[in-house]
């Protein structure tokens, strides 16, 4: 498996992402469990969760304490594993999502997430979602205070504009190490993001990053440059999107979700799949 930087760690170039294993319509443990398992045997070595990732108001972090039984009973080494996690984004239960960006929530819910992790320290600890009601620095400052105090090893951003970028590496005095926003061949409005990362050497990785759980399936079907440049390496559309992604700059990380181990077996085939420069060239057009 090519490697990544992300911050003080070396990570796999492709990660797995742990919401379809958790929210509506997820598949029962022995099957996320089974993912997760066939993941770390590919050699992913980054696996991104939340504490809203859950489908019920009743089991917050359930996706977190899933990852960690899974990484308890694989029968491999996971100590170069970077687990990363999220807090700040909620959801009540009935679908909706909803934001607290208020510091003393956040220094909570982080130590509650190491609990459920089962770890002393989060290997990456990201803010989810910028909350309107609380002025952002206050958010980060609490992100700033969970890494002075040893509770997170890295920081890092989710759902950021450039601004808000800058605004967070200045409060964790370059500390920042990624920024997770969602981007896809169906949603590219974050390239500017992604090119400001690209130029301060801070790991990018894009969520939803084949179109989301209900899209990803039939990319092909929307997209038929992706479509196209599949046929011509017989590949999947989605291993093409990948392959895109990691080619528009080195601090990509794209972490894809999955619910069956079949999945993100085809999506680490992706770090294989080399481009040409007129295959990039058409990729990238808006579609």
């Amino acid at each position: 498996m090519i490697k990544r930087t992300l911050g003080s760690r070396t990570v796999s170039a492709i990660g797995l992402g742990g919401m379809p294993m958790s929210i509506e319509g997820r598949p029962d443990e022995q099957r996320s469990v089974a993912t997760i398992h066939a993941a770390l045997d590919a050699g992913v070595t980054l696996i991104d969760t939340a504490d809203a990732y859950h489908r019920d108001a009743n089991e917050v972090g359930h996706n977190e304490a899933l990852i960690a039984r899974a990484l308890a009973s694989y029968g491999g080494d996971t100590s170069d594993v970077l687990v990363a996690t999220k807090g700040g984004h909620l959801r009540p239960g009935d679908g909706s999502w909803t934001q607290n960006g208020r510091p003393e929530y956040l220094l909570e819910a982080a130590k509650a997430s190491a609990k459920r992790l089962g770890v002393e320290a989060i290997g990456l600890y990201q803010f989810h979602r910028p909350d309107p009601a609380v002025p952002y620095a206050e958010s980060v400052g609490a992100i700033k205070q969970l890494l002075d105090e040893g509770v997170i090893q890295l920081a890092s951003i989710s759902n950021a504009s450039v601004a808000q970028i800058d605004e967070a590496n200045a409060i964790l005095d370059g500390r920042l190490v990624s920024v997770q926003n969602q981007f896809s061949p169906a949603f590219r409005s974050s390239l500017v993001e992604l090119e400001h990362c690209a130029a301060l050497g801070i790991a990018f990785l894009p969520w939803s990053p084949l179109g989301g759980i209900r899209r990803a399936a039939d990319l092909g079907d929307r997209h038929d440059a992706f479509a196209q440049v599949a046929a011509d390496h017989q590949v999947s559309p989605q291993q093409v999107a990948l392959a895109w992604e990691l080619a528009l700059a080195p601090v990509v990380i794209p972490i894809p979700g999955a619910s069956r181990p079949e999945s993100i077996l085809d999506s680490v085939k992706a770090v294989e799949l080399v481009l040409t420069a007129d295959e990039m060239t058409l990729l990238s057009q808006p579609s």
